[in-house]
């Protein structure tokens, strides 16, 4: 209670029953697992809706042999040491073979990629 309603009397006040209060209290603890049950509903049912929007927009393109591509460095980190400022990304690396869809085999480009490509080195 707030000190203003000490001296002016809330409807909420007025009308207050402890006996009452803690009967609606248990009731609301009775649908707690209920509540958390709908969020979570509501949560996947979001995240479905924002996939589908995604995927919509997504121009899905095969890797091929000889493609140059980047790999997720958060994936090779099974230790989870990394910082937030470590790079996202690591590589080039060059798909050496695809053994199924979406498993590559790859190849380290590594320091002699600047030479293929004609940049010289510093």
């Amino acid at each position: 209670m707030i000190p203003v309603e000490i001296e002016v009397q809330s409807p909420r006040v007025v009308h207050f029953n402890e006996a009452n209060n803690e009967e609606r209290f248990r009731n609301l603890l009775d649908l707690v697992e209920e509540l958390k049950d709908r969020a979570a509903i509501r949560v996947v049912a979001y995240q479905q809706r924002v996939s589908r929007y995604f995927n919509k927009r997504v121009n899905p393109r095969p890797l091929r042999k000889r493609d140059l591509v980047l790999r997720n460095a958060a994936i090779v980190d099974l230790t989870g040491t990394r910082g937030k400022l470590t790079p996202n990304w690591e590589g080039p690396y060059k798909v050496k073979k695809v053994l199924l869809p979406g498993t590559f085999k790859l190849k380290n480009l590594g320091a002699g990629r600047f030479l293929e490509l004609g940049i010289p080195s510093i």
